[in-house]
């Protein structure tokens, strides 16, 4: 097999994500960050696949080259790469089944509580606690709120928390975040890129959500409010509150506006084309084997 067949899984994608997160306007950067990382998980996934698959059969012998005196064979797979290859790709099914099934489960018992119906769900807890919580296929899905989080903010405050995590729910960021953590189990370099589109999801719905209270200050100042109360209670389920990028959004919303920066989304958007070029050579490259083993 050509060198083309391992590229897919030397990916450059995870070392820019972070750059990428860290300026312009987070919308477009998160929607281009999801479709590349999947991209990027469906090409590694059939390049092991590729590998794997040449367990099943016996290198052709040279004498083949004498059947085939006008066919150039690719230069076989080691075993022990095979081998490897198969045990990836199993490693990457109990990632994908492990982090599929925690969604599932997840959204069902949040969907569970209260009555999905209705546009916001309060419910009697003392934990400070936001959710966007999706709606099943073509259900746009409802606020989940606790009584502790009402009782810590001012109505100014509980308006930013509302329309943050509408913004959620109106931009289906849960698809996105849904996306590249699929990509993630099923490559584990792309974690980089999984983490990126979480914080960006974040940012785009603090951008909505300053814009609908008219103010950058207001909203930073409820997510660190938030963060400083979901700290102290051991929860982080406000406005997706992390400490590790909570002072990286309050710094943001202390600046203007951010304005696009397509020209960021040009790494991207080149990788992606580069994996589809790389993957159309491996391709042919396993055929051209498989013709001669067949």
């Amino acid at each position: 097999m050509t060198i083309s067949i391992y590229l897919p899984l030397l990916l450059t994608l995870p070392l820019a994500a972070p750059r990428i997160a860290a300026r312009g306007a987070p919308g477009s950067a998160a929607s281009t960050l999801a479709v590349t990382a999947a991209l990027a998980a469906l090409a590694s996934t059939w390049s092991l696949v590729m590998l794997a698959l040449t367990m099943f059969d016996d290198v052709p012998p040279l004498s083949a080259l004498d059947d085939h005196p006008t066919l150039e064979l690719p230069e076989p797979v080691p075993g022990p790469v095979a081998l490897i290859a198969g045990l990836l790709l199993i490693g990457g099914g109990v990632r994908l089944f492990i982090d599929v099934r925690r969604r599932v489960v997840t959204n069902r018992r949040l969907r569970a509580i209260g009555d999905p119906r209705h546009d916001m769900v309060v419910a009697d807890w003392a934990k400070p606690m936001a959710l966007a919580v999706p709606g099943r296929v073509r259900e746009e899905g409802h606020l989940l709120v606790t009584t502790g989080i009402l009782r810590l903010l001012d109505p100014a405050e509980r308006k930013v928390v509302f329309a943050h995590e509408r913004a959620h729910l109106a931009h289906r960021h849960h698809r996105l975040t849904a996306t590249a953590a699929t990509a993630a189990a099923v490559n584990p370099l792309l974690v980089p890129v999984r983490r990126a589109v979480e914080f960006l999801v974040e940012r785009w719905a603090d951008e909505v959500a300053a814009a609908d209270v008219g103010s950058r200050d207001l909203t930073a100042r409820t997510v660190a409010r938030a963060a400083l109360a979901a700290s102290d209670s051991g929860w982080n389920g406000v406005l997706g509150i992390d400490g590790g990028v909570v002072v990286r959004r309050v710094r943001a919303l202390s600046q203007p506006t951010p304005a696009p920066l397509r020209r960021r989304l040009a790494g991207p958007v080149l990788v992606a084309a580069a994996i589809l070029a790389v993957g159309a050579t491996a391709t042919q490259s396993f055929l051209d084997l498989a013709r001669v083993w067949l």
